[in-house]
């Protein structure tokens, strides 16, 4: 092949591999929980987000925030809230969440690895949640739906 010919083939083929071969995770937006696997020490427990409780995530480019509340508070006022949230990295499918802010804490100042992938308007984030402080040592599987 001579070299004028070379040059468009090279061209295509930098084109066509890009150098990563992993797509994109568009994680912008909001997430509401569906629902939560914990597996600590070999047992499982699954919590089913879409009864009486309402859990959102938000992910700009920076930053994450997620917010907990019961939909049926009891009368005392004590609605169980919970909200965290703080900066975090992505790089292919490998997600960390900083835990910049928390109502406990021993959480904060902790990063949280994860796998995340997504599937039609499905994320699914699988990592480990290990707190020493808390005793805390178990790995989390959680699905969220993006909202519309």
């Amino acid at each position: 092949m001579k070299p004028k010919q070379l040059l468009p083939a090279v061209v295509l083929f930098a084109a066509c591999h890009s150098g990563s071969s992993a797509p994109s995770i568009r994680l912008k937006g909001t997430w509401r929980l569906l629902s939560g696997t914990t597996i600590t020490k070999g047992v499982s427990s699954v919590t089913d987000y879409t009864k009486g409780t309402k859990f959102i995530k938000i992910v700009n480019d920076s930053h994450f925030a997620f917010l907990k509340h019961d939909l049926n508070p009891v009368k005392d006022s004590s609605n169980h809230f919970d909200a965290g949230g703080g900066s975090y990295t992505l790089n292919g499918d490998e997600y960390t969440e900083n835990l910049d802010y928390y109502s406990d804490h021993n959480w904060e100042g902790k990063p949280f690895k994860f796998k995340v992938s997504i599937v039609g308007d499905t994320l699914i984030q699988r990592g480990v949640e290990k707190v020493e402080s808390e005793g805390v040592d178990r790995e989390i599987i959680e699905k969220y739906v993006r909202e519309k």
